[in-house]
């Protein structure tokens, strides 16, 4: 539906619920339509009067500066209209009864009694004084001039009390019209009977304001009843009254109806027999309604004098009537627009200008929006170079207009551009203009921008309006601006301070960042006046924040306390804080609450109970679940897919398929159709009892659904297909997920688990491969099923790669890891007395235990550069280092060929008051026989000998390989002979450590 401005309608409450409709953006990004102006095209072939000598020309191309625009001239079936005015031509704004913007002044006594009014509550005081000199005009300028409707009133009622006060309507009308704006419709009633029992019949003009006060009211089936009771009346309603009932009917959207009240006054019918409007139930407007109850009472008591009908009324109803007010016109471009009816909006304009009616500044107001409304900016701004030419002026009004339609469209310097202009011209931005430049630019996160929209605020000594706060506010959170953040919220304290309303949106806006201590400082920060309670929806934000953050201590303690500070809570607080405690698994305090609030008479939502139930489910606790369920019935809840997916879920996780499917049946008995959620728990519960066929019908039931089966239950079926070890049939649903992009981790890592239980080692790396290129190692989960696959094939290097991405992208390992990890280090010729010195460091969670498992495997698979760095960090460590944290060093030292450091290592170790252990020693001798360093192996080879070592024949093994290095080879025979000696001949420990190595790479 197209949003247009009206043309009564332009002011700053208008643009502002114009530029933050939330239908507007639709409008304006709707493509634009070949032929959609063609009305506006037909303009140019119309022969006007000569009062208005104006042509209206397609052939003048008009030039844009703007770049960015959602519609590029070029050829087209209509490119719009374009105005094009003979010289001599002029058109002239309407009457207004304002001089230069500014009320006329009153003369005579007026002056001192309006003054004397305005400065003292004693107002029949004041009206005594001077009475002798109002007459009725005078009386009529006064009740005008009254700012509220119990002064206007008690001037009435004082008019009335004079000997020679005669009651007239248009001193009924203007109370009635106050009372009217502030809606008190037992007063206006009461005015209403005493104006029949008066004998003042209403005029066209009472009936018209009548219908505008109850428009603007939102009473619309009501207004339009007035118009009935002025039919009853005889009296036929003047064009005023006619533009009033099409403005209401425009602003509730009933468009047609307003089209077809106006073109039968056209004819003098009103026909208003139909008032069950479409529009209406949004306004509160029943059949029943106090206020409507009220207009029946009102029509009873006015229509005890009824008015017959004279010759004069009944020629007026029957006879042809046309337009001849601007107003009129404004208001009906204005629907036209809304409703999309361009081509009536262009037909509109051109009767304006063929029957000489005036155009005003609001004419062309509405016009500029209509085009721009619809893409058509180039006409937008043809219109505005085209009223400048006819010496009417554009408003603050006209340059909001095309600043709010260029926002909208994304085209910020064009919408800036307008902005600076507003002053260039000799305007000044109003409260609207900035709220509106203030808020598209809020949305594109131009912090630098508003800054400077603010600081020339300033200068002019302007303030923030309350509702751009929170956007402003946004903005400096989104760029981690938390300091001018907080400036601004005292800054805005000290102005006036802010509503509660505002103070909740600036809550929320830390909220959604998870910034609750921010977020607790609004709201618990100085109000503006001693006593001033919070509002509920405070509570309720503040609330969220602390769930935000899970510290759900905190919301429920400020749950407690709001009642004492005479807030209570309402279904919104119930309905977050059990979702809340349902999310944290805290089911049993969400079900306390739950309790509680239908004790308070509040009604939970159907999300409400889902939470809970879904809580349970996942606890497994189904059978508080169940019992929830049917509590939920007694409560008159209806279940949704939610509930019963829940269900379905938990009983299929555990294995319940008769329960599972009881639940489905039951889904579909309440007229739900199971969505990919439900259908994938169904799978999900096949699977948990290896039942393939059921498990099949399914999915095949779900590739007849929109999308076909997800990622979620093609992942189920490829690992059912796994456990049965139908390694085509995985392959056929896999190889379908990855044509359709929508294969994941889990995807690769059933595919993975197949192989590797099939034996296929190949395939498996395979597949591996594709998942590391994929970019889909994303969590510790997958990197340790990727890592495991290669670990098997003996592509260590690699596995020290992916350890080093996983290490970078902050993701620390888990116990998967490790286990993966120590396989790497068994497969990559680490000591065995060092693998299982780490393990049980690891498990005993001592200091430094990861990083020196992390630096054993960057040595052994080649990577010493990072072996080194780590070493370096555990160095500089400010703390005591057990021994095998120096183990490792020494072996990375020795392992890269920096032995100096090595050895420099164990003589920190020996510092540190630690002994040397067998690990200590393989490595030592491996620095020793590198550095050709003999004497050393020997001392250590010699307490091996005799018993200062136990036997051990790794250690057996290091030293002779150090003679070795050592060119000793005379020394290392002998060494071999020695270990030949000390065992007995057995099965090769490394055949049994590579079985074990396999298991362990299994069970990942």
């Amino acid at each position: 539906m197209l949003h247009c401005c009206s043309s009564g309608d332009l002011g700053h409450e208008s643009i502002q619920h114009h530029l933050f409709s939330p239908s507007k953006l639709n409008v304006l990004h709707s493509p634009f339509k070949a032929g959609v102006f063609v009305g506006f095209a037909n303009l140019r072939n119309l022969n006007f009067v000569k009062r208005t000598p104006i042509d209206l020309s397609l052939d003048k191309s008009v030039n844009n500066s703007h770049n960015q625009r959602p519609n590029q001239r070029g050829h087209r079936v209509s490119v719009g209209f374009e105005l094009q005015c003979n010289s001599k031509s002029s058109i002239l704004p309407a009457k207004s009864s304002s001089i230069n913007g500014r009320r006329k002044k009153y003369g005579g006594v007026l002056p001192s009694i309006l003054h004397s009014l305005k400065s003292s509550d004693d107002i029949e005081k004041t009206l005594n004084s001077f009475c002798e000199n109002l007459g009725p005009k005078e009386q009529t300028v006064v009740l005008k001039e009254q700012n509220s409707w119990e002064r206007v009133i008690r001037v009435f009622e004082f008019f009335k009390s004079q000997k020679e006060y005669a009651p007239n309507v248009i001193h009924y009308n203007i109370v009635l019209r106050a009372l009217g704006r502030a809606q008190k419709w037992d007063e206006l009633r009461l005015r209403w009977i005493d104006m029949a029992k008066n004998g003042v019949l209403p005029t066209n003009n009472t009936y018209g304001m009548l219908v505008d006060v109850y428009g603007k009211a939102g009473l619309v089936k009501e207004s339009l009843l007035w118009i009935k009771h002025m039919k009853l009346r005889g009296l036929f309603p003047d064009e005023v009254t006619m533009n009033t009932v099409v403005r209401v009917l425009k602003e509730v959207g009933e468009f047609d109806r307003a089209d077809r009240f106006y073109k039968d006054w056209c004819i003098g019918q009103v026909e208003l027999d139909d008032l069950e409007l479409d529009s209406t139930d949004d306004f509160g407007s029943t059949p029943v309604s106090f206020k409507h109850f009220l207009s029946t009472e009102l029509f009873r008591t006015g229509g005890r004098n009824p008015i017959q009908r004279n010759m004069d009324s009944l020629d007026t109803e029957n006879s042809v009537h046309k337009p001849r007010l601007t107003s009129t016109y404004n208001t009906l471009i204005d629907l036209y627009g809304k409703a999309g009816r361009l081509e009536d909006a262009a037909n509109v304009f051109a009767e304006m200008l063929n029957s000489g009616v005036a155009m005003d500044t609001v004419t062309f107001n509405t016009m500029i929006h209509t085009c721009g409304s619809h893409g058509n900016f180039s006409e937008a701004e043809a219109l505005l170079s085209k009223m400048e030419e006819r010496g009417i002026s554009p408003d603050t009004k006209t340059y909001n207009i095309l600043l709010s339609l260029y926002a909208d469209v994304g085209n910020i310097d064009a919408a800036l551009m307008y902005y600076w202009k507003i002053r260039e011209v000799g305007l000044f931005p109003d409260n609207v203009t900035h709220r509106a430049i203030l808020h598209i630019l809020c949305q594109k996160n131009m912090v630098q921008e508003v800054e400077t929209v603010i600081n020339e605020m300033e200068k002019s000594g302007l303030q923030i309006d309350g509702h751009s706060v929170p956007g402003v506010m946004k903005v400096y959170v989104n760029k981690g601006l938390l300091h001018q953040a907080q400036l601004l919220f005292k800054k805005c304290q000290l102005d006036g301070g802010l509503s509660s309303k505002t103070r909740a949106a600036i809550i929320d806006v830390y909220a959604e960042k998870g910034l609750w201590a921010e977020a607790e400082a609004v709201f618990y920060s100085k109000r503006e006046s001693l006593g001033q309670k919070k509002d509920v929806v405070e509570y309720n934000v503040m609330i969220k924040a602390y769930g935000k953050a899970k510290l759900y201590d905190k919301a429920f303690a400020l749950f407690k306390v709001m009642k004492n500070h005479g807030t209570w809570p309402d279904e919104c607080t119930y309905n977050s804080l059990i979702q809340m405690f349902a999310g944290g698994d805290l089911v049993d305090h969400a079900v306390d609450l739950l309790a509680e609030m239908q004790e308070g008479g509040f009604k939970p939502q159907c999300l409400t109970f889902s939470s809970v139930i879904a809580s349970y489910a996942h606890l497994g606790r189904l059978s508080d679940a169940v019992t929830l369920y049917q509590e939920m019935g007694r409560a008159g809840v209806k279940p949704n897919e939610v509930v019963y997916g829940s269900l379905i879920n938990g009983f299929a996780e555990t294995g319940k398929v008769e329960e599972a499917l009881q639940y489905f049946r039951m889904m579909g008995e309440c007229g739900l159709s199971a969505n990919q959620i439900v259908m994938t728990s169904l799978i999900k519960a096949y699977s948990k009892i290896s039942c393939l066929e059921g498990a099949k019908r399914v999915y095949e039931k779900m590739k007849d659904m929109k999308g076909g089966p997800d990622t979620v239950a093609s992942n189920s079926m490829i690992s059912l297909f796994a456990d049965l070890g139908m390694v085509s049939e995985a392959e056929s649903v896999f190889s379908n997920l990855r044509e359709k992009g929508q294969a994941d981790g889990v995807s690769f890592a059933a595919m993975m688990a197949l192989y590797k239980s099939m034996g296929m080692l190949d395939e498996a790396i395979d597949v591996a491969e594709e998942m590391k290129q994929s970019a889909l190692l994303r969590d510790v989960i997958s990197y340790n099923q990727v890592m495991a696959c290669f670990a098997a094939n003996g592509q260590l290097r690699e596995c020290g790669e992916l350890l080093h991405e996983m290490v970078t992208k902050q993701l620390l390992p888990d116990n998967g890891t490790f286990k993966v990890l120590f396989t790497v280090l068994k497969k990559g010729g680490f000591p065995i007395e060092a693998v299982k010195q780490l393990e049980s460091s690891h498990q005993g969670v001592k200091p430094y235990a990861s990083q020196a498992v992390i630096t054993s495997i960057y040595s052994v698979v080649g990577l010493h550069a990072l072996a080194l760095d780590c070493c370096e960090s555990l160095i500089k460590a400010e703390v005591d280092l057990d021994s095998f944290v120096y183990n490792v060093a020494i072996y990375a030292f020795k392992s890269s060929g920096q032995n100096d450091r090595a050895l420099n290592m164990f003589m920190k170790m020996l510092d540190q008051g630690l002994e040397p252990d067998l690990v200590t020693c393989i490595n030592l001798v491996g620095c020793y026989g590198t550095a050709g360093l003999v004497e050393g192996v020997k001392r250590i080879h010699g307490q091996l000998k005799y018993g200062g070592i136990g036997p051990n024949e790794n250690l057996f093994k290091a030293v002779i390989d150090a003679y070795k290095n050592a060119n000793r080879q005379d020394l290392a025979e002998q060494a071999s002979q020695e270990m030949r000696t000390a065992f007995e001949p057995q099965e090769d420990t490394g055949y049994e450590y590579e079985e074990d190595s396999e298991e362990s790479f299994l069970g990942v």
